[in-house]
């Protein structure tokens, strides 16, 4: 006998609501009704695994079937099943509660959907998104009990009757509506599957074809698998990547619940990165690959899976931010990640400096976003010199504490950031025995930073920031041949010479070896100017402002001395400026052209 009915809710025209706003995306419905399948699929297994229920299990699975004809789309499982009762509970009353409370949010908050959605157990009344009529077939496990019908087109009148059913288990069937017949086409269906239950820990069944690995590697324990294992994973999971140069296992069950893998990918030398590459599961259930406040923020460029029940499938971005457990989360994924990598540098150093390239990104954002990253990462994070050999930070402090302190006994530590173009300022600074670093990623500048605000009496200088004499100053007084006259005459001449008010002259007496005329951009103004292209605060203007270089004359060089006595001197000077733009890279254009003719006209003349 068919018994009919109303839901009990407090508001009216409620269908409509959950269609247009209970997720961003329609296409959810499918993961919700296959991980309920699931759901009463592992529960017939557990009741089964303590006894209390004694029947065959049967093989079991979820199929999902599209009938184009019949425009209807069905979800089968044959696990624990529903009693009628049960149906007029767990469908009816307490579903529908936390429908009627969605609601009531809803209005409170003027439908702003981003601040409601993922707050409410909905799963089931998801399929009114895409179906205008709802069946549910079922017949429960329990010794006795009979099949049961129920059906509800989208309002709150709902109807039960006797059903014909002979396995346990239930069949949802949902009849497509008009604006939802993209749902009828099997290829879409197959799409949303692949997308949401690839993983899922039983089999799903689509067109006759198992399209799910039930047993995905991060269910499993580490000492069972083998590195091909995590390399066949990680194929399956990015086929067009290259292979990753090492991977996480993550596994804890205190104080939240935690599983998955996370690979260290090879990064490009462009740095042109595609994010989004760690999804998130819950119980094996994709939820999203927008993991920003799951995973520390350094840590978005890996790839790879996160498994957490603590993390509900209908997620919203307020809950990430706000939960307790999505904050320990995350503060264990930093600490896992910086326990693995102190391990591979302490177990394999060899592997660890050749992968430094691709991994030093990582580890340098991790440094300067967490404090706690950087307390243990200062121990395995790498410099490299130009000579191409690594040392930790201890070790290259030591390496360079005899020859590079100061007068102030600060010690400097000097970098290329571009070995090619500061060459000659490389070389003249290895003529004086310095070591010089390469620090040449997008990251570097802000790393430099930080180095000099963790390190103790410890500054970092760019080879081309200062002559090589002052890179390091001592209270060495160094002798000129010119005296303070003629020092002064060949200020003049260059500055006529010149003629850039962006470029301040000074005359020093540097060794007589060194070049003729040195162009240096002071580090304290480049490194603003940087600053205020980032955005840094309250130096905005500088970013516009042209660079003022230090142009030092030579007083010892002996093309100096012949500056001051030459017929055209000021041609002269003006020659020895250039090839000093020309060393780097900095002449071009119509300068460029005025060189190469007064070149010629000079060697001619001589």
């Amino acid at each position: 006998m068919e018994e009919r009915g109303n839901i009990s809710i407090h508001t009216e025209n409620i269908f409509p609501i959950i269609k247009k706003f209970l997720y961003s995306d329609h296409e959810i419905f499918l993961r919700e009704l296959v991980s309920n399948a699931v759901d009463a699929t592992q529960k017939i297994k557990r009741l089964s695994s303590i006894g209390e229920y004694k029947g065959d299990l049967g093989e079991l699975k979820v199929t999902v079937a599209v009938d184009k004809d019949a425009r209807t789309i069905t979800i089968s499982d044959n696990g624990i099943g529903m009693t009628a009762e049960e149906i007029k509970k767990y469908i009816n009353q307490i579903a529908f509660s936390g429908a009627t409370e969605f609601v009531e949010r809803y209005k409170e908050t003027g439908g702003e959907k981003d601040q409601i959605i993922g707050q409410f157990g909905l799963g089931f009344y998801s399929a009114f998104m895409v179906a205008e009529r709802v069946e549910i077939v079922t017949k429960s496990h329990k010794d006795g009990s009979e099949p049961a019908h129920w059906t509800c087109d989208g309002s709150t009148e709902f109807a039960i009757a006797p059903a014909h059913k002979e396995t346990r288990g239930t069949n949802v069937i949902l009849n497509v509506a008009q604006d939802s017949e993209e749902f009828l086409e099997p290829m879409r269906i197959r799409t949303i599957l692949d997308k949401y239950c690839k993983f899922l820990p039983v089999p799903v069944e689509f067109e006759g074809e198992i399209i799910n690995n039930p047993n995905p590697i991060w269910t499993k324990q580490p000492a069972d698998l083998t590195d091909e294992d995590y390399k066949a994973f990680y194929k399956e999971l990015y086929p067009m990547s290259e292979a990753p140069l090492f991977w996480i296992h993550l596994n804890v069950d205190y104080p939240f619940n935690l599983t998955g893998i996370l690979y260290f990918p090879k990064l490009k030398n462009d740095f042109e990165i595609q994010r989004n590459k760690i999804q998130l599961y819950s119980r094996q259930v994709f939820i999203t690959d927008e993991v920003k406040d799951v995973v520390p923020e350094f840590l978005m460029l890996l790839h790879g899976i996160i498994d957490s029940p603590d993390i509900p499938l209908n997620v919203s971005r307020s809950f990430l931010q706000a939960d307790s457990s999505v904050k320990k989360i995350n503060t264990y994924i930093t600490k896992k990640v910086a326990d693995k990598l102190n391990e591979i540098f302490k177990k394999d150093r060899t592997a660890f400096e050749t992968n430094w390239d691709d991994i030093s990104v990582f580890v340098k954002y991790g440094m300067l976003s967490d404090d706690k990253f950087y307390e243990k990462a200062k121990d395995f994070v790498l410099l490299q010199s130009t000579e191409g050999k690594y040392y930790t930070i201890e070790e290259y402090k030591a390496q360079v504490a005899a020859n590079q302190q100061d007068k102030n006994e600060q010690l400097v530590l000097l970098y290329t950031s571009d070995a090619d173009k500061q060459h000659a300022y490389v070389e003249a600074a290895q003529n004086r025995s310095y070591d010089v670093l390469k620090l040449d990623t997008v990251i570097d500048s802000h790393f430099i930073g930080m180095l000099e605000q963790k390190l103790e009496k410890t500054t970092l200088k760019r080879v081309d920031s200062e002559t090589v004499d002052k890179l390091i100053e001592r209270d060495e007084a160094k002798e000129s041949v010119l005296n303070d006259t003629e020092k002064e005459d060949l200020k003049g001449v260059y500055e006529q010479a010149i003629d850039n008010k962006n470029m301040m002259v000074e005359v020093a007496p540097l060794s007589p070896d060194d070049a003729p005329v040195v162009i240096t951009l002071p580090e304290f103004m480049r490194r603003m100017k940087d600053m205020s292209r980032a955005g840094g605060g309250g130096m905005m203007f500088m970013g516009d402002m042209p660079d003022t270089y230090n142009v030092t004359v030579n007083a010892n060089h002996p093309l100096n001395q012949r500056v001051l006595k030459a017929e055209e001197r000021t041609k002269l000077a003006r020659q020895a400026f250039d090839l000093a733009l020309l060393s780097q890279n900095m002449l071009s254009g119509a300068a460029l052209t005025n060189f190469v003719k007064r070149s010629f006209d000079i060697m001619t003349k001589e």
